[in-house]
């Protein structure tokens, strides 16, 4: 683990919900396991899709549980940041992009946050989130479209979400 692990700030309900999965996974191990072990003893296992697929369940369980073990432990939780107008995540960024009149607005955190209702997230890893993680109110950023073109975009104003 880096020590530049990146901290993800979290609601208590979405750490809840996530610690409430995470257990979940944990305790269903031994039924997946049982499962592998019941579906090896039919016999080939070149030709045993029960096998397989319960391998494969396995692996995506496990894979899973590492991640949400990482979330949770870098989490921070109910901090919801400072209202000073600078765009970090946990800040719901009201922006607009070049040559378009309308502004947006969006949760910049985790997908693993969850929210509710109409906010889109998108992550301070996204190329968006990158490129306004920390502009002030009136900045405006570049960056890379998928298509190799650049966007530019003005972070119009940045509010803690407050859920």
């Amino acid at each position: 683990m880096s020590e530049t692990a990146q901290v993800t700030w979290l609601t208590q309900d979405a750490y809840n919900r996530l610690k409430h999965e995470l257990d979940e996974l944990v305790e269903n191990r031994p039924v997946i396991a049982a499962k592998i072990n019941a579906s090896r003893e039919e016999g080939d296992l070149k030709e045993n899709g029960g096998y397989h697929a319960a391998r494969e369940e396995q692996g995506q369980a496990e894979a899973r549980i590492r991640q949400l073990q990482e979330l949770l432990r870098t989490a921070k939780v109910g901090e919801a940041p400072p209202n000073d107008g600078l765009a970090e995540p946990g800040k719901v960024l009201t922006v607009r992009y070049e040559g378009d009149k309308d502004t947006e607005n969006f949760l910049l955190a985790t997908r693993e946050e969850g929210v509710e209702g109409e906010l889109e997230v998108f992550s301070p890893e996204s190329p968006l989130g990158k490129a306004l993680l920390g502009a002030k109110e009136g900045e405006t950023r570049s960056y890379e479209l998928p298509n190799g073109g650049t966007q530019k975009v003005t972070l119009i104003k940045a509010v803690p979400y407050t859920g």
